[in-house]
């Protein structure tokens, strides 16, 4: 007898579930930053419009195909179609590939929270050098933040060629990581809770594209957690709720985000004009206090003209003090979270208090997506009637989070942080949009949204209306195509792909070319997810035309 589907407890912990999937880092450290870049407030427009065309209407799609086939994201599409079984499996390899490097993240949050126990942070004051006489030149060059992040957090190298030795705390922190998600996977479904800008391209273009990627599209995970609802959920208004919900918390987080971009960029600036100010003082025995923001400029100049050569001598160490350049600094990623925040907490009043509740926080977000990423490899591996047999959940739960930890150990060598961002650069971004492409294809035309439409009146009671079937049918695929021919094109024209490398003798970060074996692993992340689609239906093509030669032969 067939073992009875587990169903969530209620419709509010399903939503919880997908509000925590969704609701990830991206939307701390990406949102802000393309608020900065397309014109602020203005960026909502097109944000707005595209979650509107787009965000909602694939979201609903993917929830109601989880909740009608009951069925992971190989399950589910191979019921549709036995040709379309790639599908699955090429969301099945893009969770696994965001699975290897996104608890690397957790990871480093892990090591900053341990020690932002201490006083004072570790990262608010440069250490000494070898001889005691003076501060450790690197961090002096950079920033005790940056120093703190590349010296003593990743230990980083100069190049991806010198890949270095595993470094054993981030390591043990990558494997508390995933000792935690694989402790929440085991309590089961019931636990896992300026506007001239507007005419940039871009700025639509990467609207769009936050959309699709905040949600998490196309990973199956929307798909795995629809599966365990009770047919007849209201699946059409969990899809607006998270969708909302997601967008608030984007923009909740930007305004927080742009608050410290607003305290730091005063610090900074107020610190510069100190040091300048002393500088001079000292150099031209001015009255203390003489100088001031207001009169800096004006002095600076007189004193350029007055003694020629003797400012000549200072002016190499005379920084450009501008709050407006400090606050068009716009900084995303890993960047922003562990070196612009942590920047600004140093400084805070209470900052060990600050500091552990912003890295308890981005745990909390960074594991409630792991758990997202690992029911979209889980689900369609213990629905597996093959597997399952042999296996029981905890034991492939647990073989899943062992290989994803021994392959996440690449992450933590000194080139670590390279091929860290090799995965998040190009593991996920035209394959995700495939594969949506193909699921929105699938459903309208080869399963048929009349067809469809009906499975979910009788699902739900309710008729899809006019607007649903409209972006389903013409608008959203058109758009993900777009947006494809946007990234195909962009990578294309980019002519050689580029990183940035970390030089302690600059203290700063410079552009280097990708070496020939990087460029070969960034095509066979792309190609190795986006190829399942094809090889597998052509697969599933040439064994239902050999059963049927072999019928004819019996015959």
């Amino acid at each position: 007898m067939e073992k009875a589907r587990p169903l969530w407890a209620n419709p509010l912990q399903f939503v919880f579930a997908c509000i925590s999937y969704a609701v990830g880092l991206g939307n701390v450290w990406r949102f802000p930053y393309l608020c900065q870049m397309y014109g602020g407030g203005s960026f909502l427009v097109p944000y707005i419009i595209m979650l509107i065309v787009e965000g909602m209407p694939l979201l609903y799609l993917e929830l109601a195909v989880g909740q009608r086939m009951r069925q992971g994201s190989i399950g589910a599409w191979r019921t549709i179609s036995p040709y379309l079984s790639g599908v699955g499996v090429a969301s099945v390899v893009v969770s696994f590939f965001l699975s290897m490097y996104y608890n690397v993240i957790n990871a480093w949050a892990f090591w900053y929270l341990f020690h932002s126990f201490q006083d004072p942070l570790p990262w608010s004051v440069c250490p000494l050098n070898g001889n005691h006489t003076g501060y450790d030149e690197e961090c002096e060059k950079a920033s005790s933040t940056q120093y703190f992040w590349y010296r003593k957090t990743l230990n980083i190298s100069p190049s991806l060629q010198e890949n270095g030795g595993v470094q054993w705390e981030p390591a043990l922190c990558l494997l508390l990581a995933w000792l935690v998600v694989y402790l929440c996977i085991l309590r089961g479904t019931e636990s896992t809770g300026k506007m001239e800008q507007l005419a940039n391209p871009k700025a639509w273009i990467n609207a769009a594209t936050q959309i699709f990627f905040s949600l998490g599209l196309g990973f199956g995970s929307l798909i795995a957690f629809a599966s365990y609802n009770e047919p007849s959920s209201n699946c059409q208004k969990h899809a607006i709720i998270v969708s909302l919900i997601n967008s608030f918390t984007s923009i909740f987080a930007s305004i927080v985000t742009f608050s410290i971009y607003g305290f730091k960029a005063t610090f900074n600036y107020e610190n510069c004009l100190k040091k300048v100010s002393l500088l001079l003082t000292n150099t031209f025995d001015l009255e203390d206090g003489f100088l001031t923001a207001s009169n800096l400029e004006q002095v600076k100049g007189y004193l350029a003209s007055a003694y020629p050569s003797k400012y000549s001598e200072v002016f190499p160490h005379i920084k450009n003090c501008s709050l407006e350049s400090e606050l068009d600094t716009a900084v995303q990623g890993t960047g922003l979270a562990f070196i612009v925040y942590t920047e600004a907490i140093k400084n805070m009043e209470v900052s060990q208090l600050w500091s552990v509740l912003y890295f308890f926080m981005l745990l909390m977000l960074g594991i409630g997506s792991m758990l997202g990423n690992t029911a979209a490899i889980l689900t369609p591996l213990t629905d597996s009637k093959i597997i399952s047999s042999h296996l029981p959940k905890e034991a492939i739960s647990g073989l899943v989070c062992l290989v994803n930890c021994a392959i996440g150990m690449v992450f933590t060598m000194e080139a670590g942080n390279y091929w860290f961002d090799i995965f998040n650069d190009y593991a996920a971004t035209l394959s995700l949009l495939l594969i949506v492409l193909v699921e929105t294809i699938a459903v309208c035309y080869v399963y048929g949204l009349r067809r469809f439409e009906s499975d979910l009146k009788a699902m739900t009671g309710r008729a899809v209306s006019w607007y649903w079937k409209v972006m389903w049918a013409g608008v959203s695929p058109l758009l993900i195509v777009s947006l494809f021919v946007f990234y195909l094109s962009d990578y294309i024209l980019t002519g050689t792909l580029k990183y940035q490398a970390w030089d302690a003798s600059q203290g700063q970060l410079v552009t280097k070319d990708y070496p020939a074996y990087a460029l070969a692993v960034i095509g066979l992340l792309v190609a190795s997810s986006t190829m399942c689609i094809p090889l597998v239906a052509l697969g599933t093509f040439v064994l239902h035309h050999l059963k049927r030669g072999d019928v004819a032969s019996v015959a």
